[in-house]
């Protein structure tokens, strides 16, 4: 076992090489002093410093050779000793040595056990320390002592386990120790016992700041956030004085009460205390400001620290990617690397959320690459959930389900993620279908973030039937009243024709926030009820709710909708007069449709050239097609010219253009328009229409033909257009947007997308029932005129609802007033 080696000087070795020179003395001296040992010879002279040896091990092969060494020397069998070399070996990481050395000791006190206990606890062998607690309790004839129990109350997996032993400490009469009582309440804290541990904590007979600190902290991680507070007023009031614990874990209640003034004044209790140049308090508040949007406060903050860790720049970093600055947060994440602090996993997070922002297509690739670096996707679903988000708002869908599949766990979060990846980018259907993949995975529990993902997409599609099931589920885990999830649910029956049922549920849901207002304004404006929705505004200012700037969309939007010409002026004062909000290119672009709408081409266009912000393709779109509904071609390709400058690849406004030239019989002008399209590799978006039946929905598209009912469907149509032609229909052929034989036109507008979805209805319901329609497309005039007699000849009310708003068809006349 002891190889002997030559005496060796240490002196004389290199003081660049201290662990190499350690380890030949080691060697030295344990062959010396089996040399010794071997011959029966002492020298009292040549004393060995064990206390040097023991602080010189920093391997286990060095802490391994020292134990051969006090073995030869027999030191080994001192109690002291020995504990010295479980400690050592713990420290080292050696949990096995630590227990054999342990067991090796024949004379254990509970110095002895408790270093043991320590050893398992602080390298993480958490349930081995709770079983060799049991072991020193039920086999031991030594006392445990108040050093016992605070790291194994530390290291309990279960509050079963912490209950066991808290009966242990009370028995031993060790529950008024302060550390000990402190690790109870540590340990209650951890596992939500929020009342036994402020129990425990009340009736000790002094509490630290660790105690204090402790209570707090577990009020405030598990969302008490006034059982926090109180404890903090009460340790004021015993003249407690906070420190940097205490401010930096506070903070964040503040902002989670929405209280700022409590927030600024803690800071400044920092300030007077000497605190606010500590790290931890200054990510705290940075974070606290970030909350409230104050970022300038949050700046000046992180630019006074003195030193800053990578927690303080994530902090900045994310303080301006979640208040929508996401150019100023790629700054700091480039001072950042100039700092050379690395990023981490957070870091990234912020990073792919600000490239969702800034529709940063290149950088985006760049993150993504990163991520694959450093395999983070494979460690830590929330670095994959941002990256799926990122492209979901790029648009790049296929990359964000490639991602997604690629993910080797996937929590609630991921699979929200992906439903409003596609809801967003106008994939309600595929939306839909992950959603029903999602609740085939039995360990997944939707939560807030699935209602509120999965609801637009079946308003969108107008699933309502669907979207009533969901509406039960959510009614069941009580979730209805959230603000907004109940905003979605106003939304959905809103959007699907069912006003009354969105108002319903409006009356339920909190309505101190501009959230639900502006969603009941907006299904009130898509119905064609303008009034009403500046109704609604009226009494949601008489309620004291402050308007944002989607309230004025909506309501500018409800004014185009109804023609509200003189009240939509009257929104655009007030928003700018009395609400002091600054008008964007949306409020802009809903002024240019409300003025085009009513025929006001001439004002909408000037309205534009006086706008004080360049003009985008939202609104030389909306005064292309209010050229389009008025005939006007000469303004609409002047405006057709703006719009191809700032947007050449949206084929929508193409085809506007196109039935522009077509209703005024300009086929060259259609031929051109199309030609120029197809060179561009653009293609028309398809009409369809589609009805709910039976769980069921049923898409049709134009002249569809492969509905297992289409004879069913066209000979219906036959007999439809035979009785209101009786009534005095009579096809519109400027609809028809081909240049071919007045005989074929007829076909053309009776196969719309929009009346085989009515027969479809009408052959497949009961009479006199309603039929409720969606359409992805504009609804054509002479459908229009083609489903009010219809609507009057079968006595049924037909809701149909296009890409601008509802019509509601009854008795053959239109909600709409022929006005859309």
């Amino acid at each position: 076992m002891f190889r002997l080696l030559p005496t060796y000087k240490g002196r004389h070795l290199p003081k660049s090489l201290p662990s190499f020179r350690t380890r030949l003395e080691l060697y030295s001296i344990t062959a010396t002093c089996a040399q010794l040992s071997c011959n029966g010879i002492e020298n009292e002279n040549k004393e060995i410093d064990f206390e040097i040896l023991f602080n010189s091990c920093t391997k286990t092969q060095q802490a391994k050779n020292l134990h051969a060494l006090l073995i030869v020397a027999g030191k080994a069998h001192s109690i002291f000793i020995a504990t010295r070399l479980v400690n050592l070996y713990a420290h080292l990481g050696d949990v096995s040595l630590s227990r054999q050395t342990f067991s090796q000791i024949r004379e254990k006190d509970a110095y002895t056990w408790n270093s043991m206990l320590s050893a398992y606890v602080r390298n993480g062998h958490f349930h081995e320390s709770v079983k060799f607690l049991d072991e020193m309790l039920s086999t031991s004839e030594v006392r445990p002592d108040f050093y016992t129990f605070p790291p194994v109350l530390k290291a309990c997996g279960n509050v079963i386990d912490g209950r066991r032993i808290h009966c242990w400490i009370s028995k031993l009469g060790f529950e008024w120790d302060v550390f000990v009582a402190a690790s109870l309440v540590h340990m209650y804290c951890r596992f939500g016992s929020f009342a036994v541990a402020h129990k425990i904590f009340t009736d000790m007979p002094f509490r630290d700041m660790g105690c204090w600190n402790a209570v707090i902290s577990g009020f405030c991680q598990h969302g008490n956030a006034v059982e926090a507070l109180s404890v903090l007023d009460e340790m004021r009031l015993e003249g407690v004085k906070m420190d940097s614990v205490t401010v930096s874990t506070i903070l964040p209640i503040c902002a989670q009460m929405d209280d700022m003034l409590r927030g600024m004044l803690i800071h400044l209790y920092a300030i007077k205390h000497g605190l606010e140049f500590d790290v931890f308090v200054s990510n705290a508040l940075i974070n606290m400001y970030a909350k409230f949007g104050n970022l300038g406060h949050a700046q000046v903050v992180f630019d006074h620290m003195v030193l800053r860790d990578l927690v303080s720049w994530n902090s900045i970093i994310s303080a301006y990617e979640q208040n929508g600055d996401p150019i100023t947060a790629f700054q700091f994440f480039g001072r950042m690397q100039l700092n050379g602090v690395q990023p981490d996993l957070l870091t990234l997070v912020s990073l792919a959320s600000s490239v969702g922002q800034t529709g940063d297509f290149h950088n985006s690739r760049s993150v993504h690459g990163f991520v694959l670096r450093k395999c983070w996707i494979m460690e830590d679903v929330v670095i994959g959930n941002a990256v799926v988000d990122m492209y979901s708002k790029l648009g790049i869908i296929d990359s964000a389900c490639n991602v997604f599949e690629d993910l080797q766990f996937k929590d609630v979060i991921s699979w929200n993620t992906m439903v409003t990846g596609y809801a967003q980018n106008g994939l309600a259907s595929e939306a839909i279908e992950v959603y029903c993949m999602m609740q085939k995975c039995k360990d997944i529990i939707p939560n807030q973030g699935t209602w509120v993902s999965i609801l637009p997409a079946y308003a969108h599609v107008g699933a309502v039937q669907q979207g009533m099931k969901t509406h039960g589920r959510v009614f069941k885990v009580g979730l209805h009243l959230d603000v907004f999830v109940g905003t979605c649910l106003v939304d959905l029956y809103g959007k699907c024709g069912r006003l009354n049922d969105a108002m319903s549920l409006f009356y339920e849901v909190p309505r101190t926030s501009s959230v639900p207002w502006n969603a009941i304004i907006s299904c009130h404006g898509i119905h064609g009820h303008g009034e009403t929705s500046l109704q609604l505004f009226r009494y949601m200012l008489d309620e004291g709710v402050e308007p944002d700037h989607v309230t004025f969309v909506s309501l500018l939007s409800a004014c185009s909708h109804s023609g509200l010409v003189d009240q939509g002026w009257w929104c655009f004062h007030v928003m700018q007069e009395e609400c002091g909000i600054k008008p964007s290119l949306k409020h802009y672009g809903c002024m240019v449709d409300l003025l085009g709408r009513a025929g006001n081409l001439e004002i909408a266009y000037n309205f534009i050239r006086s706008m004080p912000l360049k003009p985008d393709a939202s609104v030389w779109g909306a005064l292309l097609g209010a050229c389009r509904i008025h005939g006007n071609a000469e303004l609409g390709k002047l405006a057709s010219e703006r719009l191809f400058e700032v947007d050449s690849e949206n084929v929508g406004y193409y085809v506007l253009l196109s039935n522009i030239y077509a209703n005024v019989g300009k086929w060259e002008g259609v031929n051109e328009v199309r030609s120029f399209a197809r060179g561009r590799g653009l293609k028309k978006t398809p009409g369809w229409s589609s009805i709910e039946l039976n769980n069921r929905i049923e898409v049709f598209y134009t002249g569809n033909q492969s509905h297992p009912q289409h004879e069913a469907i066209y000979m219906e149509l036959e007999i439809l257009t035979a009785k209101i032609k009786s009534l005095g229909y009579i096809p519109d052929y400027s609809f028809v947007l081909q240049d071919v034989e007045e005989d074929e036109k007829e076909h053309i507008l009776t196969s719309h997308s929009e009346r085989l979805a009515i027969a479809y209805g009408i052959i497949s319901t009961p009479p006199k029932s309603p039929i409720r329609i969606f359409k992805n497309l504009r609804v054509c005039g002479d459908c229009h005129n083609a489903t009010k007699l219809i609507s009057k000849i079968t006595d049924r009310e037909i809701i149909v609802r296009d890409s601008n708003r509802f019509h509601h068809f009854k008795d053959g006349i239109c909600s709409c007033g022929d006005y859309w």
